[in-house]
């Protein structure tokens, strides 16, 4: 299995220093993901999920999306629908903005570039092997959900 997590700090819009407006988030797919990802699978192979922020979901956005992943697309308004206020089910919820936050302010940034440095070296420092375990993690959660009837997990469930 070939797991992997881009760079969220790439969505920064150069020109206006702006985070995460649609059009940021478009050329970031477009030029930046693109460019990256399809190198390193084939197209068929790869699956896209993102969350329901509002600039994720923009009409434009999720159509692109679409065109690219087909039903390989886990998002609000895609094909799979995200799953609305499920941090039990979600690994970026449950798993990478933990796990990245607790690094990424490890040694009190203070200034916008020394936190966005530390995103990228976070980002760059996740092994696939540990993304599979989140995985692994993931198909626990979901056995659990599906024996218990769709109920909320009450312990955390976090072997890595």
């Amino acid at each position: 299995m070939d797991v992997r997590v881009c760079d969220p700090s790439s969505l920064k819009h150069r020109s206006t220093d702006q985070y995460e407006n649609w059009h940021a988030y478009e050329f970031f797919y477009g030029e930046v993901f693109c460019a990256v990802f399809f190198v390193a699978a084939p197209l068929q192979e790869l699956w896209f999920q993102q969350d329901g922020a509002t600039c994720h979901t923009a009409r434009a956005t999720v159509d692109l999306l679409k065109d690219t992943f087909g039903d390989r697309l886990i998002s609000r308004f895609g094909p799979v629908n995200w799953p609305p206020r499920s941090c039990d089910l979600t690994p970026l919820d449950y798993f990478l903005w933990g796990y990245v936050k607790s690094l990424v302010y490890a040694d009190k940034p203070q200034t916008l570039d020394h936190l966005e440095d530390n995103i990228r070296r976070v980002i760059a420092d996740i092994r696939p092997q540990m993304l599979e375990k989140v995985i692994e993690n993931w198909t626990s959660r979901l056995d659990y959900i599906q024996a218990s009837s769709g109920s909320p997990i009450p312990d955390i469930i976090f072997r890595m």
